[in-house]
């Protein structure tokens, strides 16, 4: 018995998860739509006001409706009561309240006024059916003296004393009776009798069944009708939300078409109204951000085709320099001092043209989108290797060793080596001229999906904002800074567009006084996006400048001095 309710309170726990994990999927979905979906929070809003209204104008006439068959039936039933009295005195003229007939003398008065209908003695308009209690009542009178004649017990006490206390008014009160096991609603009116001494009362008890069903009438016709309110306010709000919201999902579409590179997309012009005035305004603007696109391309061919030319131009005459310098740079021991010096700042200064010829070379290529990625399976830890040994004599001249942090397996991934030693050789130069003779960190990490590269100097780090700016053409963060490296301020330009030929990714960070980092990553096959960068950024060992000064560095893998 046990076992079998713990597998019920497990199957009706599983149900109840079930039913609130479906709850909290549909609430998600509909809230996600609502976000979304203009013509739902339209349609919606307008149906909850739009409820507020017909239940407040409901209840209005409701209320209007039943005070006014309320009334006209008080009315009828206060003039039908009277006429009632008169009838009622004639019958019991000269009657004695001590008399033991009075009894029968109340009983024979009632069905006078059951039998003779009121309407014809006083003329008034009938309030419907009603059943008459004539009593001999009086304040001090004990309750066994009591005369009446009808459903005495129906009538409220505090209808009897009213009328005991006002002699000369009419007096009416809506009261609910139970009668075999039915609750029935009268309007009971009272009055007294004055031809008699002491004075008789008689009580007119109207039904309220006709007056109840018309109200139920009228509360159904009323929720029925506000439904159908509601639902042709839905139908139509839909409707006319819709010729808004179309357009407008119309020139949403268009303009999405137009950012993914469709530049001829236009949306339809019909009519004069509003929305009409806004697809031309749309046409006109894509027109014109066409146009611009179009002189911007023009320029950039343009500007691409001249750095190409002009490069290509200079290399004829820059070799012919390049060979009458190597021979005076041969001949240096047999010239004075300055004029040797010179002669080795003449070919310094040719090295540097040729490589800014080569990198101008690279990034017009680059901005043309001519260049192929020629990928192949290599072990990146021996093109790091490679990068440092070619950055290996600048670092000694700066006074900075490299820090290798490398993994001990190897590390395949499908790229251009040619391309990745290039972003690692521009990287580790960078840090070298910005760390000011401290060691530079080169740490590589891999994933199942990627492979990252950061090389990490604790120079001057880079300004709030420098960060975004760092692989900008030309840009530099400190002009008066000299390089150690002779750069040309296209390295860092061209290694981002390396990473982002391979589809990886290359991002900075720095603060001022912890230096900068730089972040390479890849994807280890070409067909396959990598998610998350198995290297952070900023780095793990970033610390407050109070404990940054405090702290040594960590004990390095390899060191390249």
């Amino acid at each position: 018995m046990t076992e079998f309710l713990t597998r019920r309170s497990r199957e009706l726990a599983v149900a109840v998860g079930e039913l609130i994990a479906n709850g909290r999927r549909r609430s998600a979905a509909f809230g996600d739509l609502w976000r979304r979906s203009l013509q739902l929070r339209v349609v919606v809003s307008t149906l909850a006001l739009g409820s507020a209204v017909v239940f407040v104008l409901g209840m209005v006439l409701q209320n209007q409706i039943t005070e006014r068959l309320l009334s006209a039936k008080e009315l009828a039933a206060v003039d039908q009561t009277r006429a009632a009295v008169q009838i009622a005195e004639r019958e019991l003229v000269g009657i004695s309240p001590n008399s033991d007939a009075i009894a029968n003398r109340l009983a024979s008065a009632l069905n006078k006024l059951t039998s003779t209908s009121p309407d014809q003695q006083s003329g008034a308009g009938s309030a419907g059916a009603f059943e008459p209690v004539l009593v001999n009542d009086a304040p001090n009178l004990a309750p066994d003296n009591v005369s009446f004649a009808g459903p005495y017990e129906d009538v409220p006490k505090s209808l009897r004393e009213f009328v005991l206390s006002s002699p000369d008014r009419t007096v009416s009160q809506i009261y609910t009776v139970d009668r075999d096991n039915e609750r029935l609603t009268f309007l009971m009116v009272g009055a007294p009798v004055t031809t008699t001494a002491p004075a008789l009362q008689l009580y007119m008890l109207y039904p309220l069944a006709a007056e109840q069903s018309t109200i139920s009438v009228v509360q159904s016709t009323l929720l029925v009708g506000g439904l159908v309110l509601l639902l042709l306010l839905a139908g139509i709000t839909n409707l006319v939300t819709r010729q808004v919201v179309l357009p407008v999902r119309r020139a949403a579409r268009a303009a999405e078409r137009f950012a993914d590179g469709e530049l001829d997309e236009r949306m339809v012009v019909a009519g004069e109204d509003d929305v009409a005035r806004l697809a031309q305004s749309y046409n006109e603007m894509a027109e014109s951000i066409e146009r611009q696109i179009r002189q911007l391309e023009e320029f950039g061919q343009l500007q691409r085709r001249f750095t190409s030319d002009v490069s290509h131009e200079l290399r004829t005459p820059l070799t012919t320099v390049r060979m009458a310098a190597d021979v005076l740079h041969a001949s240096r021991k047999q010239f004075p001092a300055g004029l040797a010096r010179s002669t080795e700042l003449l070919v310094d200064e040719l090295d540097r043209f040729e490589t800014l010829l080569a990198d101008l070379l690279e990034i017009s290529r680059l901005d043309a989108g001519v260049e192929e990625l020629v990928s192949e399976y290599a072990d990146l830890r021996t093109i790091a290797r490679r990068a440092v040994e070619s950055v290996r004599v600048i670092a000694r001249k700066a006074g900075s060793e490299i820090v290798l942090d490398l993994p001990e397996d190897e590390v395949d991934a499908e790229v251009e080596s040619r391309r990745v030693e290039r972003i690692m050789r521009n990287l580790l130069a960078n840090a070298i001229d910005h760390g000011e003779g401290r060691p530079v960190e080169l740490r590589m990490a891999s994933s199942d999906d990627a492979v990252a590269v950061t090389v990490r100097d604790h120079g001057v780090g880079l300004r709030t904002g420098e960060a975004e700016l760092v692989f900008n053409r030309f840009w530099r963060a400190d002009p008066s800074r000299n390089r150690h490296t002779g750069g040309t301020g296209l390295g860092l330009a061209i290694s981002m567009e390396d990473a982002r030929l391979h589809g990886g990714g290359l991002d900075a960070w720095g603060e001022p006084g912890q230096g900068a980092c730089f972040r390479l990553t890849l994807p280890r096959r070409q067909d396959v996006d990598y998610a998350v960068s198995p290297l952070p950024l900023p780095p793990a060992d970033v610390r407050p400048v109070t404990q940054a000064a405090q702290q040594p560095l960590a004990v390095p893998e390899e060191v390249y001095p």
